[in-house]
């Protein structure tokens, strides 16, 4: 076993790091305890004890027969019980209503922050260290949706952190914006455990969220990234290179804004090939923020 005092900081870091992204938050020892080699030493202590249980004695040797009908049995006590799975807390069709009544109590973004923070309908909140919620510059009237958060986002309470958020702040800078310039936001407000994709019920429970954050922000220009997002506001099922770079209108609120879907950070950081695509999407955003007078000299 490596000791901590033999790693370099940097070693060291990864490793913290790696910790933390399997969801370990605690050391609850003040020295690491090789659990494989204390479970062989409690196996090879119970062998000489077990031994015995196996010969099963004879006939003669038999105080009486055992009658397997009136035997003794374990009480209901005695039996461990069964195991159960974690139930969500609410049931979803009654999340979904309560995050419907109170996304539209909510008279202004505080407000919603607020009560999203206070919302414990859903089960990604109680896995998720922070609830992401939109930040950067409301009168904007520019929003920038991503999918939902990642580990970083999580780990940094806010989104687009990390790496890919390195590259998406190149992306933005590209075309005359920053992220004091536009409000940025995700598809849902908690990270899925091992950056899974939520599911239908987490998703109804989620929607109500962010289309408040939209009708609350009145964007006049919608930037989607990745898969998620674009499926999420589009209705469809093909891939972002199917949804890519057309612009659409979605319903909100009663308003119909423009929106257009391109490749998230992430995945350019997995293709890099795809950066001339989401350049061209980058470009057609621009476009459409001039021709709407929304970007700033």
């Amino acid at each position: 076993m490596i000791s901590a005092n033999d790693l370099s900081p940097a070693e060291l870091a990864a490793l913290l790091h790696f910790h933390a992204d399997a969801g370990v938050e605690w050391l609850l020892e003040e020295e690491a305890v090789d659990r494989f080699a204390e479970f062989e030493a409690m196996k090879a202590a119970r062998r000489p004890a077990a031994q015995p249980q196996q010969e099963r004695p004879t006939a003669e040797e038999r105080p009486f027969p055992v009658d397997r009908q009136t035997s003794p049995r374990p009480s209901a006590a005695a039996r461990p019980a069964p195991a159960s799975s974690p139930q969500p807390a609410i049931p979803d069709g009654e999340a979904v209503q309560q995050a419907r009544f109170v996304a539209e109590a909510a008279r202004s973004l505080s407000e919603l922050k607020t009560a999203i923070e206070a919302f414990n309908g859903c089960n990604l909140k109680h896995s998720a260290r922070s609830t992401i919620f939109a930040s950067g510059d409301v009168e904007s009237r520019i929003m920038v949706i991503g999918s939902a958060p990642s580990a970083e986002d999580d780990r940094e309470g806010m989104p687009f952190s990390g790496k890919s958020g390195q590259l998406f702040d190149k992306m933005l800078a590209a075309i005359g914006l920053s992220r004091s310039s536009v409000l940025l936001t995700q598809v849902i407000p908690w990270r899925p455990p091992g950056n899974r994709a939520a599911s239908p019920a987490e998703m109804d429970i989620c929607r109500p969220f962010i289309e408040r954050q939209i009708a609350l922000a009145e964007p006049q220009a919608i930037l989607l990234l990745g898969n998620f997002a674009a499926r999420f506001f589009f209705g469809e099922n093909d891939t972002i290179h199917g949804l890519r770079g057309r612009w659409r209108e979605i319903a909100v609120a009663e308003r119909v804004i423009p929106a257009i879907a391109s490749l998230h950070p992430q995945d350019l950081l997995t293709a890099p090939v795809n950066k001339r695509l989401a350049w061209n999407d980058l470009l057609a955003f621009q476009a459409k923020l001039n021709s709407l007078s929304l970007l700033r000299n």
